[in-house]
Formats: C-alpha cells, structure tokens, sequence
C-alpha cells in the first residue's frame, strides 16, 4: 500500500511538471513569436489615408504696401493699380488720378491649407508670392485678405508682416540674389473664420484609402483589421479601398477606432518596377525585379582624327621653291576590347542583376541603356517608368 501510495504521489508531481514545463513552452513560443522583428512592416497609419480627414486648400489675392521701391510698376501691372484704387476709394480716399504712380505696393497670390477638423478662431500659416513685376517684397505687411475654398465660400482671413527668406543685392557693375526675395511666409499669418462641417464620431462606416493602390496590400490590410477586431467588419472594395464598418463595441468611438487600426502592422506589397530619370542618370529598381536568362555585352568604338598641318619651305639660299603648307592627318582607332560577355542566369535577384551590370565596368547612362535593352528583348518582368 505504501509503494502505491508513493507511485500515485509521484504520478501526480509527474503530471505537475510536464503541464507546467508545456506552459512554459507555450510562454516561451508566444515571447520569440513576439520579439521577432517584423520585416519590411508598415503602420496602416504609414501607408493609408482615413477617408475624410483631409486638407483642404484655400487661395486669395491681396496686396502687399510697406516695400522700398521694390513693387510692381503701376503702368506694366495694371491689376495692382486697379485693386490698389478701389481699396482707398473703400477706405474713403479718392485716387482716381492718371499720375498715381508708386513702387511700395505689389500684388500677390496668398497660399494655405486647412488642416482637418479646424476651428474657428485658430491660426494657420500662409504663403504669399508676388503676381506682378515686384523685385523684392522684403519689409511688406499683408493686407487684410480673405481666403477662398473650391466652393467660393471664404474659410479664413489672413493679414501680417511678410518674413522673406531670400535677399537680392545690386550694385553697378553686379548684382546677387539668393533664394527667392518674391515669395514668403507668415507664419499663423490667417485666422479661420469657417470650419468643414465633419461629424467623425458619428460613422458607422470608415473607408481607408491606400496612397498607392494594390490588391494584395488592401486585403492584407483587411485581413489585419479583422483579426484585430476578431470580427469580418472589413472588405476590400478596390485596390484603393477597405472599408470598415464600425464594431458594436465601438459605436460612438470611432476615433479610438482609428487610433487602433493605424497602429497594426501590414507588409505592403509592390509590382515590379524600375524607375530612371534621365537627366540626372539616377536608376531606382524594386526588389521584385526579374530577368530571364539573357546575354550582356557592352563595348564603345572611338575614332579621332587630328589635323596638325605643316609648312613645307625651300632650303636657304636656294633659287626655286615655294613655301607651302603640308597637311598631316592622324587617325586614330579605340576600341573597348577588355569588356566581356555576361551572362544573367534565370530568375536572377536585383543584387546579381546589379552585381553582373557592375561587372562590365559601365556607368549609369549605359546601364540605363542596358536595362531598356533587355526590356525590349522581353526578357525583364518588370515596369520601367521613365521620369
């Protein structure tokens, strides 16, 4: 009886220790799974935009007075004219006179952005930039300017001290300019005077849209959302769109929403592409480049000629003979003989398409050349797009 005791006392310590040590497989499984680093990862929040949180662009015309003498010319601009009469003539002041003539006054576009959910009473910052023939608008004050939205409607009201960045300097023989002395800023130079109506915590549905669009990225997005949210509240509706329908358990708390999904973490995917801008000879290629087994050879063939003429003349003293000039040409032939064949096997990465390209010894022009080669061949599974 006392071994069976101890049999079961030690069966039951037994079984203790293998459901504790599966637990701490377990611990350990989850602790690794979770220290992992994420590869090539993105936050929705990097790769998405929230349908409805967005700027909205707002555009006046004002006038700028304070310059010394570095305005626009009356006679050449003459809207600045016209907007500078009719703003004293509104102020009680007639100047309706063929001699107004002045240099302190330039007319300007007036630039901001209307960041999303503003309110009235707020500032933003704007962006003045001469319209007429003005030099410098260093020293200028802003005039009261209403700016417009695409609707017409006036959003905010900027007015202030102009900080130019850039200078201009002339003197008789030479002159410098840096940057450029007919744009600048006011910095909370606008106050909002109207809001974007926009009732976030009230939906009952949210759209992500992707700045660049793919199937494969939208439904992993998808597929992330779901999985967070333990429920099939997002479909894919296009490459650009997932649309989300709001949990129960976040109804009226759309935002909280949001500030969780932005947060997941989604590998985006990207189609095979290769970038050039041809100017300045600048190559970018996409590590899902492909290219099917093709054969490489480059070689450049170089003729120079060279005149170097002569002047032939009769010995000294001597009774015949003319002097004359003898022309002497040199040719010469280069020919790039040391570059080889290369081959580029099946299916090659974009580190052994760049390891063979580099092994010609060509620079970025010629590969350029190269790589629209093989395009034409058919041989490259890839997009080039030519900036």
């Amino acid at each position: 009886m006392l071994d069976t005791a101890k049999q079961k006392v030690g069966l039951r310590i037994w079984r203790k220790i293998r459901q504790s040590s599966y637990v701490i497989g377990v611990t350990l499984g989850v602790i690794a799974f979770i220290a992992a680093p994420a590869q090539s990862q993105s936050r929705i929040k990097d790769i998405v935009d929230f349908e409805g949180v967005r700027e909205n662009l707002l555009v006046g015309y004002g006038l700028v007075v304070g310059l010394n003498g570095t305005g626009d010319g009356l006679g050449s601009a003459i809207f600045t004219k016209e907007s500078l009469i009719g703003m004293l003539e509104r102020l009680g002041v007639n100047a309706r006179d063929n001699n107004l003539d002045t240099k302190n006054v330039a007319a300007v576009m007036v630039t901001a952005k209307l960041p999303p959910f503003s309110r009235q009473g707020s500032n933003i910052d704007i962006t003045v930039s001469s319209l007429g023939d003005a030099s410098n608008l260093l020293g200028g004050t802003l005039l009261v300017t209403p700016l417009l939205a695409a609707d017409g409607e006036v959003y905010a009201v900027a007015q202030g001290n102009l900080q130019v960045g850039g200078f201009t300097a002339q003197g008789a023989a030479a002159s410098i300019v840096k940057g450029v002395p007919t744009s600048a800023r006011i910095p909370n130079g606008a106050i909002i005077e109207r809001e974007v109506p926009f009732k976030l915590a009230g939906l009952k549905r949210v759209r992500l849209s992707l700045r660049n669009p793919d199937f494969t990225t939208a439904r992993r997005v998808s597929r992330a959302v779901n999985a967070f949210v333990g429920l099939p509240a997002s479909r894919v509706t296009d490459p650009a769109t997932v649309e989300v329908v709001v949990p129960d358990n976040y109804k009226n708390q759309v935002v909280d929403l949001l500030t969780d999904i932005e947060q997941l973490l989604v590998e985006p995917d990207q189609i095979a592409k290769i970038v050039i801008d041809e100017q300045s000879g600048i190559i970018v290629m996409g590590e899902n480049v492909r290219i099917s087994t093709v054969a490489i050879a480059q070689g450049n063939l170089t003729i120079r000629i060279t005149e170097t003429p002569q002047v032939s003349q009769p010995a000294p003293f001597s009774n015949g003979g003319t002097t004359k000039e003898v022309p002497r040409t040199k040719i010469e032939i280069q020919e790039d003989k040391d570059n080889k064949l290369t081959l580029l096997a099946n299916s090659v990465t974009l580190q052994e398409l760049v390891n063979g390209i580099n092994a010609l010894g060509i620079g970025p022009r010629d590969m350029i050349s190269i790589l629209q080669a093989i395009k034409a061949a058919g041989a490259m599974q890839a997009e080039i797009e030519v900036l």
